[in-house]
């Protein structure tokens, strides 16, 4: 797409290489972190943006790109870097305090259900009454403040559920997510899909981790 002038957001991608080496030693390869870093160096230097920064800060998502499609299969972490000073300074920056709010609690919610294991039911309960509670009817109704109390409950949720709260450091966000989409290549949703159609278990999956582009930046 982007040999055809199509404006493709900035990222880089971890080899099926590295998945496979992780599920068989359950460790990264050595030199992988090394070159994360790397990669987000130059990420950040074609961004203009730092990534774990608390004034414009770089989020990325980090999805699974297996050489064959398994849709629903894998699984995808958005706003990795976002932490409790960076939503304030994405806030300023944007001028949309609702829309740092609204994409801080994604994060903590997805990151929460696909590394930490968390029922997805827990954050959807607690969402759901902050909306009954405040009569909103869909989660546009609810305000910056509702959204900066939903991140708080979320937090709260999520120490309960791992008995840490949630990471500030981006680095350890990242990486951890990593170690989750890898791991995701063997949960057993995905092998009986494989075995359904067929797919070789041995093909692992390569890491996309990508620029935030956001859709939920609009509106109130």
């Amino acid at each position: 797409m982007t040999a055809l002038g199509i404006p493709v957001p900035a990222g880089f991608t971890i080899t099926t290489d590295a998945c496979r080496d992780y599920l068989r030693t359950n460790e990264l390869p050595e030199g992988l972190e090394a070159e994360i870093d790397e990669h987000l160096a130059s990420l950040e230097e074609t961004t203009g943006k730092r990534f774990g920064d608390a004034g414009d800060p770089l989020l990325v998502s980090v999805r699974s790109g297996a050489a064959v499609s398994m849709p629903g299969m894998m699984d995808t972490i958005l706003n990795l870097g976002l932490n409790d000073d960076a939503v304030e300074g994405l806030g300023v920056r944007t001028g949309n305090e609702r829309f740092a709010q609204d994409s801080y609690r994604r994060l903590i919610q997805m990151y929460g259900e696909v590394v930490d294991g968390i029922d997805a039911d827990r954050f959807q309960q607690a969402l759901a009454e902050l909306k009954q509670n405040r009569g909103a009817n869909q989660d546009f109704d609810l305000s910056p403040d509702d959204l900066k109390q939903l991140v708080a409950t979320f937090k709260e949720l999520y120490e309960q559920e791992t008995g840490s709260s949630f990471p500030q450091d981006a680095r350890e966000q990242l990486g951890r997510a990593v170690r989750a989409v890898f791991d995701s290549w063997d949960t057993p949703r995905a092998q009986v899909y494989r075995r359904a159609h067929r797919i070789p278990d041995d093909l692992g999956t390569a890491v996309n981790v990508v620029q935030m582009v956001f859709g939920n930046k609009g509106g109130r």
